[in-house]
């Protein structure tokens, strides 16, 4: 493995019986970039990532994250990887201290080094008086920017992020990317899908899956002379149009 790809996917292939979820997708993302995987619903996205992640076997193809296959190695995967998703990434009925520390015990980390870092974690985000709130009092943008802060709580290679800001207000948007550049500068790696076009020009590149294919892959400059766009969301547009199948 090339020390400056932290992922790496050769012809990856995932079929349910006759239907091909992803097709032959073959790409590869380096250390510390931020990386947006974009498609519309349907496209084969999420089953993508869940291949990425060791959540699913490949039907076919090759690849490794953070250095572990994916075909033998899923487990390791998970504990070197962070996950964020839009619809479970915190427990209701936890409070926020109990949170930092379920999922410090989960990624293995040691029991000193989880209080230790929880007191810094809670003061960067200013939520020392909230130490002992249950997290579904917390505002949604507030859940968002602990959600992301429990994800990499353990330093981790990489951290996957699954439309991370969806119905957050465009204020708070703007405060979660400050905190994704923040990670990338540490050497974090982000894989980030997203709704937003905006937020695609914030990516260091760019992949949008049509149909279960990688149909462009650059920056976002790029992507937009490729294509005569004034925006990524012009550039999403024209792509998805070729799209022949539907979202279940």
């Amino acid at each position: 493995m090339n020390e400056n790809k932290v992922i790496e996917v050769s012809k990856l292939t995932k079929k349910f019986g006759n239907f091909t979820a992803v097709d032959h997708i073959s790409f590869d993302v380096r250390k510390g970039e931020i990386f947006g995987f974009l498609g519309a619903n349907g496209a084969g996205k999420t089953t993508a990532m869940q291949m990425l992640c060791g959540i699913s076997k490949p039907t076919s193809g090759k690849g490794t994250v953070a250095g572990f296959d994916i075909l033998k190695e899923n487990e390791k995967i998970k504990h070197n990887i962070g996950y964020m998703s839009q619809k479970f990434s915190l427990y209701e009925d936890l409070k926020v201290w109990e949170n930092i520390r379920l999922f410090g015990g989960i990624y293995g980390m040691k029991e000193n080094e989880i209080n230790e870092k929880t007191d810094e974690l809670l003061y960067r985000l200013k939520f020392e008086k909230e130490r002992d709130t249950m997290v579904k009092s917390l505002p949604l943008g507030w859940k968002q920017k602990l959600a992301f802060s429990v994800a990499i709580f353990h330093t981790p290679q990489i951290v996957f992020l699954d439309e991370p800001t969806g119905g957050v207000d465009p204020a708070m948007r703007r405060q979660f990317w400050e905190m994704i550049y923040e990670a990338s500068d540490q050497g974090i790696t982000v894989f980030v899908t997203t709704h937003y076009m905006d937020e695609a020009e914030y990516c260091n590149r760019v992949s949008i899956m049509v149909d279960g294919r990688i149909d462009a892959l650059d920056t976002p400059i790029n992507l937009k002379e490729m294509y005569l766009a004034q925006s990524m969301d012009e550039v999403f547009r024209k792509l998805a149009r070729k799209a022949t199948r539907v979202e279940n």
